[in-house]
């Protein structure tokens, strides 16, 4: 029969039922969910009306996550799903779909961090004297330092999210359709929407 996504089989407003006057049309039809699970990438080209093309993801394990307030976007590893507002069916399953709540690998975020702040992050309070002695400072021109003094100035990273640094997992947001365009896109949760999500889990 196929999936259509006319109105005709349902019933009228006042209950009374309708007479089907024509058949399924082409332009009515959908197509089953993708279902986008974790794993080594796996895009399929489907044709769409008009000619378009749809990149559905049958599995993804990579995407582009955004830091917002800092303004910085890299390439990361999906660890796993974690929540997921419509079905707890979709978490078990390490189902990706827009609006899922993912962890993510922090390592990209934490080489940006280094490099731009000249400072570490998420480091654990007892283990800073031991990896400062092992690490052999790097040779910096006075306005390289400078530079970095200004930046450290008056900045800081929210505890909460630090804390997800020292484990080297960060709870980000899937904002892409991975059924649709193919990719698994998506943001670093901060502030009060990682406040919310936290009570979630």
């Amino acid at each position: 029969m196929g999936i259509s996504r006319d109105s005709r089989h349902k019933r009228r407003n006042t209950g009374g039922r309708r007479h089907p006057h024509q058949k399924k049309r082409k332009y009515e039809c959908g197509r089953p969910p993708a279902m986008t699970k974790l794993g080594p990438k796996n895009v399929h080209v489907v044709r769409a009306r008009g000619g378009n093309l749809k990149f559905r993801a049958l599995t993804l394990e990579t995407g582009n996550y955004s830091w917002g307030s800092e303004a910085t976007t890299r390439k990361t590893r999906i660890l796993q799903v974690v929540y997921n507002a419509s079905s707890n069916e979709l978490v078990r399953t390490n189902t990706l779909v827009k609006g899922a709540i993912v962890q993510i690998d922090a390592t990209p975020f934490r080489q940006w961090y280094e490099q731009h702040y000249g400072e570490s992050i998420g480091e654990k309070k007892g283990a800073k004297k031991a990896d400062k002695k092992k690490r052999k400072p790097k040779k910096q021109s006075d306005h390289v330092v400078r530079k970095l003094a200004r930046r450290r100035k008056n900045h800081a990273v929210d505890n909460a999210l630090n804390d997800q640094f020292v484990v080297g997992r960060l709870y980000a947001r899937i904002s892409s359709r991975p059924g649709q365009s193919g990719r698994c896109d998506g943001y670093i949760l901060e502030g009060d929407e990682l406040t919310f999500y936290l009570k979630k889990l």
